[in-house]
């Protein structure tokens, strides 16, 4: 097929071959004729003296009928070679607009003048029923464009996007929504599936309809209604138009149009469920990561989750920080084997166990270890590896295990780099294995990062060799801020991606930055009460000196009842030695332990109750509350704003 070369798209209309336009103008004939139909005919042959001569009557009409048939089997072969182009540039569309606009780029010029694409709103996905009513949406239109023209040069949507019906009526604009009709002609022809000459009796009923009303429509073969119809209802309709400088469709043409509508329709039907299958793996991805990171007491997080690729959005990589008891908190980075929904299921398994054994205060050797039996339990084949790590503000310490993970780094205040040698153990999943905890120094204004293989491995270079080169640029971004001064957090985080390169992008990344601050010993308070009923007012006084040493006086009323309802229900059912601790940072924590596990419940007093509104003062009065289970009894806690 010769291209056109004032097409937008650069493909010539069929009607105009090289040869034909070559042809002087006396030898084309009238308007209409063969010579400028939609499918073209050969050209002349010249032939020699004898066959110059005048030819009988019979020969004539044999030689006539002979080029006849030359020409059609020409213009159905030209046909077939349009088709196959048309359907594999449709086919190469993925989501909906690319299929759409190969429809009108193949179309438009070579198969008609303009286009106008319907589609159903909203799109009914898969097997679930379509709402009411019947609403079509003009999607896309396209047109053939002259040379007196606005020049093509101009924007993309301004040249394709331009709603016609006739090119050659004034450029009406089409109406944008059209809503079917039960039993009407429009709905008829839709139902009928296939496509109808816009001159039919249905079309000429059905077409203003669609198009809306006062709108004109090309008169005789210029326009073709063709039903667009997916695999289990109609989703749409398509209009190709002609103009009067060219021929009108012929009967055959509405098998093409079938064809393009068909495939079109097909393809929409599978952008539309791919859609769908992307919008549940964004969604399932989202909701399997925290939408955002708390803030515990003497430590800020950033956290990072780049996806492979764009078609494998969901992973096994996962992030997550979760506050304990005694303003600590655990940091966690794990990795699923693979990229899908199994991996990523998995994985939301897997970070719902340590979020439930972090909130049992457990050791993180001890929280690897059951994490490796709930993997056993999902599968033989559920590998993933993890670190786990609990970071202590008040004693500037950080107790890490690790289970099959790279090693995280340290970025020190000063600008040094550390990649941590902790215990590599094994992946979880595997079984029978003992996993080692070590304790280390978290200095304040030090860096941890934690991170999935994914961003120092790939097929460019092995995992060690993208540690050093992370550990490289760590360091250099920290000298850019100083010796003194820590480099931005979501900075730092975002300078880390940019350490990728082309070609280093072939596994999920999840990255968690946690920036250790600490609580300096002079800003914590620390008692042990004895179980007695002296305990409440003990804890009283000691709080108000510690208030009055920190110059929070003016808040000094509100702890004071609130520490004594508190240790007061502690000291109740304690046996032990009760423990009170005043943390201090931007806000005044307050910490009550004691051995009992029972944890206490807000419940609504009755008048004639002595007892039981100890917590609803606290509810009223603290910023915050809360109380955790501990493997040697619990922690109640409570949250004040500090002046």
């Amino acid at each position: 097929m010769t291209e056109h070369p004032t097409s937008h798209e650069g493909r010539q209309p069929l009607a105009a071959r090289p040869q034909e336009r070559a042809r002087p103008r006396q030898q084309e004939g009238p308007p209409g004729a063969a010579a400028t139909a939609a499918i073209p005919g050969p050209s002349p042959v010249p032939g020699t003296a004898a066959q110059n001569a005048v030819p009988s009557p019979a020969s004539a009409e044999s030689a006539a009928s002979a080029a006849d048939t030359q020409a059609v089997a020409r213009r159905e072969g030209d046909r077939l070679r349009f088709v196959g182009a048309a359907t594999r540039r449709i086919a190469r569309g993925i989501d909906l607009d690319e299929i759409v606009l190969g429809l009108c780029r193949a179309s438009v010029p070579t198969f008609s003048d303009a286009i106008l694409v319907y589609l159903r709103d909203p799109l009914p996905v898969g097997d679930e029923r379509p709402v009411t009513p019947f609403v079509l949406r003009l999607r896309r239109t396209d047109r053939l464009r002259h040379a007196d023209e606005e020049s093509e040069s101009g924007p993309e949507g301004e040249r394709l996007r331009l709603p016609v019906t006739d090119p050659q009526a004034g450029l009406m604009p089409a109406a944008d929504l059209c809503e079917i009709q039960a039993g009407g002609a429009l709905a008829e022809v839709l139902r009928g599936v296939r496509p109808v000459f816009g001159d039919s009796a249905a079309a000429r009923v059905a077409l203003p309809e669609l198009l809306g009303a006062g709108r004109a429509v090309p008169t005789g073969h210029r326009a073709i209604l063709a039903p667009l119809r997916g695999r289990r209802r109609v989703i749409g309709a398509a209009v190709f138009l002609r103009g009067t400088e060219r021929p009108p469709f012929e009967a055959n043409d509405l098998l093409v149009a079938a064809q393009l509508a068909t495939h079109t329709a097909l393809g929409i039907d599978k952008a539309v469920l791919y859609g769908r299958e992307a919008y549940i793996a964004d969604e399932l991805q989202r909701t399997m990561l925290p939408d955002s990171l708390p803030q515990p007491t003497g430590v800020r997080l950033a956290s990072r989750y780049l996806p492979a690729a764009e078609t494998a959005r969901v992973g096994g990589d996962w992030y997550d920080a979760i506050p304990l008891p005694g303003s600590r908190v655990a940091l966690v980075v794990g990795d699923v084997m693979g990229h899908s929904m199994t991996s990523a299921a998995i994985m939301g398994q897997l970070r719902t166990t340590a979020q439930t054994l972090a909130g049992l205060d457990l050791p993180p050797q001890e929280v690897l270890h059951h994490l490796d039996e709930q993997a056993q339990r999902l599968g033989s084949d559920r590998m993933a590896t993890c670190m786990y790590a609990v970071y202590d503000p008040v004693a500037h310490r950080i107790t890490i295990a690790n289970a099959g993970h790279p090693p995280p780094v340290l970025l020190h205040l000063g600008g040094r780099a550390e990649v941590l040698r902790v215990p590599p153990g094994a992946p979880i999943g595997v079984g029978g294995v003992d996993f080692e905890a070590v304790e280390l120094d978290a200095p304040a204004g030090a860096t941890l990062l934690l991170y999935t293989d994914g961003l120092v491995e790939s097929r460019m270079r092995d995992v060690w060799t993208g540690i050093e080169i992370l550990r490289e640029r760590l360091a250099a971004t920290a000298q850019l801020t100083g010796p003194d001064h820590s480099p931005p957090l979501e900075a730092l985080c975002d300078d880390v991606l940019d350490m990728l390169g082309p070609g280093d992008r072939d596994d999920d990344i999840a990255l968690l930055a946690a920036r250790f601050d600490g609580i300096a010993p002079s800003d914590v308070a620390y008692w042990f009460l004895e179980p007695e009923d002296a305990a409440p007012g003990r804890a009283r006084r000691l709080a108000r000196r510690a208030l009055s040493r920190w110059g929070l006086d003016d808040i000094s009323d509100e702890v004071e009842l609130l520490v004594s309802e508190v240790v007061t229900n502690a000291v109740r059912y304690a046996e032990r030695p009760v423990t009170l601790r005043l943390p201090r940072t931007d806000i005044l924590r307050c910490e009550v332990g004691d051995d009992a596990p029972q944890l206490p419940r807000q419940r609504r007093a009755r008048e004639t109750d002595e007892g039981g509104r100890g917590l609803f003062l606290v509810n009223r009065l603290a910023r915050r509350w809360g109380a955790t289970r501990l493997s040697t009894g619990k922690v109640v806690w409570f949250e004040m704003a500090t002046p």
